[in-house]
């Protein structure tokens, strides 16, 4: 019961919107995974850490929404796995339409 208030309370704290158009400012019209994202995120003083968690769950939302979408796979070099790369469908219409 305490780690399901705990993670209400968490999810509570992070202003959505805000972290949505961070990660579609950081994607641009790149394609990056979700710890690339998260490392970015850090770098520009977003974040106060590069866990993954930072991103990954809003990248799942905004592919939920249809701002972003899962581009392809790259190999993680620290969990030695493939994972899923994604890419900001605005920037992909932008191009479409202005290419």
């Amino acid at each position: 019961m305490i780690t399901l208030e705990t993670r209400h309370d968490s999810h509570e704290k992070v202003n959505k919107e805000k972290r949505y158009s961070q990660i579609k400012e950081i994607l641009g019209n790149k394609e990056m995974t979700a710890r690339e994202v998260a490392v970015e995120l850090f770098r520009r003083g977003y974040t106060t850490s590069t866990d993954r968690n930072n991103s990954a769950p809003r990248l799942t939302e905004l592919v939920d929404l249809c701002e972003v979408e899962v581009a392809g796979k790259k190999y993680d070099e620290q969990t030695g796995r493939n994972v899923a790369t994604y890419k900001n469908v605005a920037e992909q219409l932008n191009l479409f339409v202005w290419g």
